[in-house]
């Protein structure tokens, strides 16, 4: 492994300046180079004769140079290279645009292989700026070749000769991250073979192996990771669960709980009796009920004698937990305390003791709950809300203050099946997939701009009944480049041109968190009519008196996305609306699921099918090693078989200490290491 930690500086081709563009790539190390695939392949294997060119084809030809190759200069700055050549059905013209310098390198009554776009110039054939080569040599001609991603100050040759110098440099022996047991009993090739065949293949079936083989080490890898990660974890705090006084919990509820709560709490409560640490993820729509659960755990902890922590990524969530919570959980003795960065330097310092005595049973807070100060007596269960939003490193920070907690995490993202395999793939999944009864069906509209006069109309006349609005804009500032709608100008636009009489105020992710807690607080409080936005509100406080979402430039936003804003609204006794603008006809057919389903797991696979998965949340925040080859949208097939290969490695060997398991325990600390720290 040592040959591939190999910094690309020290390659002989490259140096510091070359590897600076690299760098810009990710490619640091040989590892980096070699492990950098094509995203595309153009299959150059085929030539064909002059005879049978068609206009405006791409083609390799294998023709005889039968012209003196001559530069002629057409204006300052302008040059053109021209020559003829020839095979046994006809010939054609080559031309350059001011690469004269080619003239040496072109031979008259030599062949060469040529590759490029045949067009034609009043009767006769031309190829425009091909790339060509000597016959026989079949470097770019010949064979299939890679097409790389690329940035500025590099050229698709450039990464190839660079790649090619890179498996030149390639240890005879490479060290394969997948044991060989699992290789065989897979089909799965060599690691020396499979680098050089994803780069440079053979052939069609050399290429699917090789891509197969990455897919499924990816995948492999990835699921045995997450789960060495939670063998590890074998033993924890054992609740000895009353069904008695759970029964008493849900039976003083206000409302009755849905069969997906139900389900929900009977799983939690399996796995928290269980003796072995509960890795569990609660996903729910918008207003599904999730803290009710979440509640109900943090009780089953205190009445088996222990403490809880819940962690939420907004003070303002923090607060609104906090209230929801209190009001649940106080009845019955519970002592919880909110603790942020805002909480007054006296109410920390006893908050600070009364966990470390246990008297304070279930703290709500932000990252301060982080903090080394913040010191538990028998903290047994930790739950964060919308989870994607903290790092790998932030929950195992939290986890690390108690004796191996129960861990709950809670996302109101709705994520598709093979997404959440990947992205908590170290977490069991309980889906509250049933809305609490009296929860209002938001009505979803997309509109075009000869619509605006009506919905400013409608604007009026909701706020005119005491209702508030949130407008959502893509971007903070103008930028003359894009025509895109800013939250800055036009909350002042409206203001000044339209409801110069209502009451608006700007918020956005540029803001001071005690500008923005101080806004929104205002808008819980009714003192904002309406309330101009960036996806800062996406998760934010619950204002019941919300009744109307507008989202400016829908195109520009995934359906995940708009589908979280719209959970905005709808939150109260207030029939509510949602209107998507967009300027894009193009987009009105991907945004008409909006107005077809209020499902948001429907809605994230239609998202997932539309744009792959990519980043699905807008942010890389939960410290997985990024897949550089595999597509689960595409892959399922390979995620399951490495998955089920994964498993059973990990059941005969969990700790990975057997010798022929070294390797892959190397590379799992070492992809780990790389994205998101210590993950202990």
């Amino acid at each position: 492994m040592d040959k591939l930690n190999l910094d690309i500086r020290n390659l002989n081709t490259i140096g510091k300046k070359r590897a600076s563009v690299l760098n810009k790539l990710g490619i640091f190390t040989l590892y980096d180079l070699i492990s950098y695939f094509p995203r595309a392949y153009e299959d150059r294997r085929s030539f064909r004769d002059i005879a049978d060119l068609a206009q405006d084809s791409m083609c390799c030809i294998r023709a005889c140079v039968i012209s003196v190759p001559q530069v002629t200069f057409i204006r300052r700055g302008m040059e053109l290279l021209r020559f003829r050549v020839a095979d046994d059905t006809g010939s054609l013209y080559i031309t350059f645009f001011n690469q004269s310098y080619l003239k040496n390198s072109i031979k008259s009554g030599k062949t060469y292989c040529f590759y490029g776009k045949v067009s034609k110039n009043s009767s006769r054939l031309e190829m425009l700026n091909p790339q060509f080569e000597p016959d026989g040599k079949s470097n770019i001609t010949g064979r299939i070749l890679p097409i790389y991603r690329l940035t500025s100050g590099i050229s698709q040759n450039q990464l190839i000769n660079y790649i090619r110098q890179g498996l030149s440099e390639l240890p005879l022996e490479l060290t394969d991250p997948i044991p060989d047991s699992v290789r065989r009993s897979h089909n799965i090739p060599e690691l020396r073979y499979s680098y050089e065949n994803i780069h440079f293949p053979r052939d069609d079936l050399s290429l699917a192996l090789s891509r197969r083989r990455f897919i499924f080490e990816e995948f492999f890898t990835l699921a045995a990771a997450l789960r060495f990660f939670r063998v590890r974890s074998d033993e924890t705090s054992e609740f000895l669960i009353s069904s008695e006084r759970l029964s008493e919990f849900i039976g003083v509820l206000p409302f009755p709980l849905t069969n997906a709560q139900l389900r929900s709490i009977n799983e939690m409560t399996r796995d928290m009796s269980s003796g072995k640490p509960m890795n569990r993820l609660l996903q729910g729509d918008v207003g599904s009920g999730k803290t009710i659960v979440a509640a109900a755990s943090a009780y089953l902890s205190f009445c088996s004698g222990y403490q809880s922590a819940f962690m939420a990524p907004t003070e303002i969530l923090a607060q609104q937990h906090f209230q929801t919570l209190s009001n649940l959980l106080e009845p019955f003795g519970m002592h919880i305390a909110l603790l942020t960065s805002s909480t007054h330097a006296k109410q920390k310092r006893e908050i600070y003791s009364a966990l470390l005595d246990g008297s304070c049973h279930l703290v709500v807070g932000t990252h301060a709950i982080l903090s080394d100060i913040v010191r538990f007596r028998r903290l047994a269960l930790v739950i964060t809300d919308e989870q994607h939003r903290f790092g790998v490193q932030q929950r195992a920070a939290l986890s690390q203050k108690g004796n191996r907690p129960h861990v709950l995490v809670m996302s109101a993202t709705p994520i598709p099946r093979t997404l959440a395999l990947m992205i908590y793939g170290d977490l069991d999944i309980s889906i509250l997939d049933e809305l609490p009864p009296g929860r209002q069906k938001v009505d979803t509209f997309v509109v075009g701009e000869n619509m605006r006069k009506r919905v400013q109309s409608f604007i009026r006349k909701l706020v005119g009944e005491g209702r508030q609005v949130y407008i959502v804009c893509p971007m903070v500032e103008e930028n003359e480049t894009l025509n895109l709608k800013a939250a800055e100008t036009y909350a002042s636009d409206l203001q000044k041109n339209t409801f110069p009489d209502l009451r608006i105020e700007c918020i956005h992710g540029r803001l001071k968190s005690k500008q923005k807690d101080s806004i929104m607080e205002a808008f819980a409080r009714g003192e904002i009519d309406i309330l101009v936005s960036t996806t800062v509100i996406e998760v934010g406080l619950d204002v019941p008196n919300a009744a109307l979402m507008i989202v400016e430039n829908a195109e520009r936003f995934g359906l995940s996305q708009l589908h979280q804003l719209r959970g905005r609204v709808g939150r109260g006794a207030h029939k509510s609306y949602c209107i998507l603008f967009t300027k894009s006809g193009n987009a009105t057919e991907r945004l008409k699921v909006m107005t077809e389903t209020n499902d948001g797991f429907k809605i994230s696979e239609e998202d997932l099918k539309l744009r792959g998965p990519g980043d699905f949340f807008g942010h890389r925040q939960h410290g997985l090693p990024e897949l550089k080859i595999a597509d689960i949208s595409c892959d399922i097939q390979s995620l399951y078989e490495a998955q089920n290969a994964a498993n059973q490695l990990l059941d005969m060997d969990p700790f990975l200490l057997l010798p022929e398991h070294s390797s892959l325990h190397l590379h799992i600390d070492k992809l780990f290491k790389a994205n998101s720290g210590s993950f202990n």
